[in-house]
């Protein structure tokens, strides 16, 4: 089968691997249908996390259950299935108390596993997926119509981390809402707080295309300043005083100052960017304002049963992010499309 792998920095390959196979008990074989690169995974890519021998990449991905261990129970073969960015046995402690990315038994795709070598990367054609009872969520009704496929797909990571952005800042009905980061995650936490009720939403952007989806989202409003006057900017908006929340999904130290110093007193700042970029806490900024901080990185299996009705209603479109889709033998112009900001985000089809 192929597989994306990654050597070092700006050096992805897809290479035939051997197909994985059962071992658990627990686990299941899904093939794959659509998966994508994160931007997350440009961390690996830039040489930023430096990567120490070649391994699988990639963590987000849909697909049909080909096989199941003789323990599996809650999936079938046959199932269309949806696996977050991560393993989880959904019947811990922490999965239990909606924290599923702190699994005690869990994992990462393309990590280290428990079985002494790497985990399986989501952008291949075949996946073993560890604790399939409670990692992977069906979809009802069996194979999806093909205009759906990208709208789930967001569901394995990106929006249901803008919406973890959203339900950590407490944005509700009439919440007023800014949103640093026009990047796939930025744009579905604009769609969260849509969605859960948000009066006003403003996406700091400088980019056409992505402001379009972003109004598309829901945004009414777009910042394009950044720094000292895009802090002055969004004030500005809010009669000199800021919003009620603030999303912060970039994981700089800059983005977080923006967030900080953009809520009003007594706002809240929900942040899921991954804070591979210096991100900072500014505590004399919260001490002096009463801002909060909350946050972290998605539990997205957690919210999976609560967005996919909305995805399958039509009622949301998450999958508008996806502006550029590839085979996966293309998978280093995915990589380099995003890297170089000619793409949100690239789904990558076997």
């Amino acid at each position: 089968m192929l597989a994306t792998l990654i050597h070092g920095e700006r050096d992805i390959r897809v290479e035939e691997v051997p197909d994985p196979r059962l071992s658990t008990g627990g686990d299941a074989i899904v093939r794959v249908t659509a998966s994508c690169v994160c931007g997350s995974d440009l961390w690996p890519y830039r040489g930023v996390t430096p990567t120490d021998e070649p391994h699988r990449i990639g963590h987000e991905f849909i697909g049909v259950v080909e096989a199941i261990g003789a323990d599996v129970r809650n999936v079938a073969v046959g199932d269309f299935v949806i696996a977050p960015f991560y393993d989880c046995d959904m019947t811990c402690a922490n999965c239990r108390n909606g924290v599923s990315t702190s699994c005690l038994n869990g994992g990462w795709w393309g990590a280290d596993d428990r079985m002494g070598g790497f985990a399986d990367g989501g952008q291949g054609e075949l996946v073993r997926v560890p604790h399939a009872d409670g990692t992977l969520a069906v979809v009802p009704g069996g194979q999806p119509a093909a205009e759906l496929i990208p709208d789930i797909l967001t569901l394995s990571d990106v929006m249901g981390t803008g919406h973890h952005a959203a339900v950590s800042a407490g944005v509700r009905e009439g919440s007023t809402v800014v949103v640093v980061g026009d990047g796939a995650v930025g744009l579905c936490a604009v769609l969260a707080a849509k969605r859960l009720g948000a009066s006003r939403i403003v996406a700091m952007s400088r980019h056409v295309s992505r402001q379009a989806v972003a109004r598309e989202f829901g945004a009414t409003d777009i910042v394009e300043e950044r720094g000292k006057e895009g802090i002055a900017r969004v004030k500005e908006l809010f009669d000199g005083i800021g919003p009620d929340c603030v999303l912060e999904c970039v994981g700089t130290k800059e983005s977080m100052e923006q967030a900080l110093r953009s809520a009003r007193p007594g706002g809240m700042v929900g942040f899921v960017g991954v804070p591979n970029g210096g991100a900072e806490l500014q505590i004399r900024t919260m001490f002096g304002t009463n801002v909060g901080v909350n946050g972290g990185v998605a539990p997205v299996r957690n919210y999976v049963e609560e967005l996919l009705p909305d995805v399958l209603s039509g009622r949301i479109h998450p999958g508008r992010v996806f502006d550029l889709e590839l085979p996966l033998s293309e998978a280093a112009e995915a990589y380099a499309a995003m890297d170089e900001r000619r793409a949100i985000k690239v789904l990558l089809r076997p």
